[in-house]
C-alpha cells in the first residue's frame, strides 16, 4: 500500500520524526490550555449561556477559531487572534508608512527582527483591550462569576492571565515553526478549527439518522469532498506567462557558440490574495455586532444591526460577498506589482515573447492579473457565503461552517503547507513524494520562479 510506504518513509527520517513528535507535543499543550477555566468563573453558567446562544451569531464563529476555548472562558480564550490582528496591522503599515516599508524590504534579517518585536508589543496591547471586552462579556452572563471573588481582583488577575495565555500561544507557534513542522501559528489555528469538526459531524449524523435520512448524510459528505477538491484546485491554480532570456556566448571571445536562451515562466496565481480578503471582510463585519451593544433604541435600527449579527442572514452575506471581492482586488494590487516584474526581467535581460520590455511588459502583466483576479475574487466570495447556502439547504449550522468561509480556506491552506514541508524532507532523502505525479504546492509558492522548466 502506497500510504503505509509513505508513513514508513516519513518515520525512517530521524529529523522529520523528531519534528513531528515535537509539534504534536506542543499542540497537545495548547489543547489542554483550552480547557483550563479562568479563576473565579463558574463553568456551569457558561455552558448554559452557550447552549442558549444561537449558533449563527459571530460569537459562535469566534469559538470555532479558538477550538472551544472562547465558550469555556479558558486561559487561551483569545488564542492567537490578537497576534493575527497585530500581524495584519503591521503588514498594512508596510504599504503606507515608509519606515515599515524599509523594514520589510531593505533591512533584511535585522528589519524582520524589528518587525517581530513591534508585532509582539502590539499583540500585548490588543490583548489587553480585547481581554477587557471578553471579561465584560463573561460578567454579563448571570452567575458566570463566583460571588466569593472580589471584582477588582477578578478583572486585574484575569486580564493578565488572558494576555499571558495569548503570549504563550504565540510562543508555542514560534517554537513549532523553529523546531517543529510547518507554520506554528497557522497550525494552532487549524487545530482549533478541526477540534470542532468531529462534534459537527456527530450532530449532523444524529440529526439525519433520527429523521431516517442517513443517505442524505453521505450526499452532504460527497458535496463537502467536492468543495474541498475545488478549493485546492483554485488555490494551486496559476496562469503561466512564458518568458525568455537573451542568448549568451559560451567559450572564448569570438569563437564561442551561442547558448540556447533559457525558457522560464511567471506563475501568476488565480488566488494571489489567499485568505486575507475574507479575514479583512470578517473584521469589518464585526463592527455592526459591536455597535449593537450600544444601541437599544429604535426597533428598526436594532433590526438592521441584528441582521448583520446573523452570519446566515441574506443582508450579512450580500455585504460579506461584496467586501470579499473588493478586498481581493485591493490586496492583490498591494501584493503583486507588475512594474517590479518588468524591472526584474529588464535587469536580467529577460522578456515576454511578443511584448516590449519596460512599460509594455508591466501593462501586459497587469492586464492578465486583472483578468484572472476576477474569477478568483468571485470564487473567494462564493466560498465565503457557502456556509449560509449550506445552512439554508438544511445542513446543521455547526457543520455548515465547514462548507466554506475562513475555516475551510485555513484548513486546506495549512494542510497543503505542512504536506509540502513533509514532501521536501522525503525528496531530500531520495524517497518518493506524497503524490504519484507532480509536487504539492503550498500557499507560499507564488511570485517569480526563475530557473524552473516550463
Amino acid at each position: 500500500m502506497k500510504l503505509f510506504t509513505v508513513i514508513k518513509n516519513i518515520w525512517s527520517i530521524q529529523e522529520l520524526r523528531e519534528r513531528i513528535l515535537f509539534t504534536l507535543l506542543l499542540i497537545l499543550v495548547y489543547r489542554v490550555g483550552t480547557f483550563i477555566v479562568l479563576p473565579g468563573v463558574v463553568p456551569a453558567a457558561l455552558e448554559r449561556a452557550a447552549s442558549n446562544r444561537s449558533a449563527n451569531d459571530l460569537l459562535g464563529l469566534i469559538n470555532v477559531f479558538t477550538g472551544g476555548a472562547f465558550d469555556n472562558a479558558a486561559i487561551f480564550a483569545l488564542g492567537v487572534m490578537p497576534y493575527i490582528t497585530a500581524s495584519i496591522i503591521v503588514q498594512l503599515l508596510g504599504f503606507a508608512i515608509p519606515y515599515f516599508q524599509r523594514l520589510q524590504t531593505r533591512e533584511g534579517e535585522s528589519g524582520r527582527k524589528r518587525l517581530n518585536q513591534i508585532t509582539r508589543v502590539l499583540t500585548v496591547a490588543i490583548t489587553l483591550v480585547q481581554g477587557g471586552g471578553y471579561l465584560q462579556l463573561v460578567s454579563s452572563i448571570p452567575g458566570a462569576i463566583s460571588p466569593d471573588v472580589p471584582q477588582g481582583l477578578f478583572w486585574f488577575s484575569n486580564i493578565i492571565i488572558l494576555t499571558a495565555g495569548t503570549i504563550f500561544c504565540m510562543w508555542l507557534g514560534e517554537r513549532i515553526t523553529d523546531k517543529g513542522i510547518g507554520n506554528g501559528i497557522s497550525l494552532i489555528i487549524m487545530v482549533g478549527i478541526i477540534a470542532r469538526l468531529p462534534q459537527a459531524f456527530v450532530f449532523e449524523f444524529q440529526k439525519l439518522f433520527g429523521d431516517n435520512q442517513l443517505l442524505l448524510f453521505f450526499v452532504e459528505l460527497a458535496f463537502f469532498f467536492a468543495i474541498v477538491m475545488l478549493t485546492i484546485l483554485v488555490i494551486q491554480g496559476v496562469r503561466r506567462i512564458p518568458i525568455q532570456f537573451a542568448k549568451r556566448m559560451v567559450g572564448r571571445t569570438g569563437g564561442g557558440l551561442p547558448q540556447a536562451s533559457a525558457r522560464d515562466y511567471l506563475p501568476l496565481k488565480v488566488n494571489s490574495a489567499g485568505v486575507m480578503p475574507i479575514i479583512f471582510a470578517q473584521a469589518l463585519m464585526f463592527l455592526p455586532a459591536t455597535a449593537l451593544q450600544y444601541f437599544a433604541g429604535a426597533d428598526a435600527q436594532n433590526m438592521g444591526l441584528r441582521t448583520f449579527n446573523d452570519i446566515y442572514s441574506f443582508g450579512y452575506n450580500a455585504v460579506f460577498f461584496i467586501l470579499i471581492v473588493v478586498f481581493t482586488y485591493v490586496y492583490t494590487a498591494l501584493m503583486i506589482n507588475p512594474t517590479n516584474y518588468a524591472e526584474y526581467l529588464k535587469r536580467n535581460n529577460g522578456f515576454i515573447p511578443g511584448v516590449k520590455p519596460g512599460e509594455a511588459t508591466a501593462a501586459y502583466i497587469d492586464t492578465i492579473m486583472t483578468r484572472i483576479t476576477l474569477p478568483g475574487a468571485i470564487f473567494l466570495g462564493a466560498i465565503g457565503i457557502l456556509p449560509s447556502i449550506a445552512a439554508s439547504l438544511g445542513v446543521n449550522q455547526q457543520f455548515a461552517l465547514f462548507f466554506g468561509g475562513t475555516t475551510l480556506l485555513i484548513m486546506i491552506g495549512v494542510a497543503l503547507d505542512t504536506l509540502q514541508v513533509v514532501e521536501s524532507y522525503l525528496l531530500t532523502k531520495k524517497y518518493d513524494g506524497l503524490i504519484k505525479s507532480g509536487r504539492i504546492q503550498g500557499r507560499a509558492t507564488q511570485g517569480l520562479q526563475i530557473g524552473q522548466p516550463q
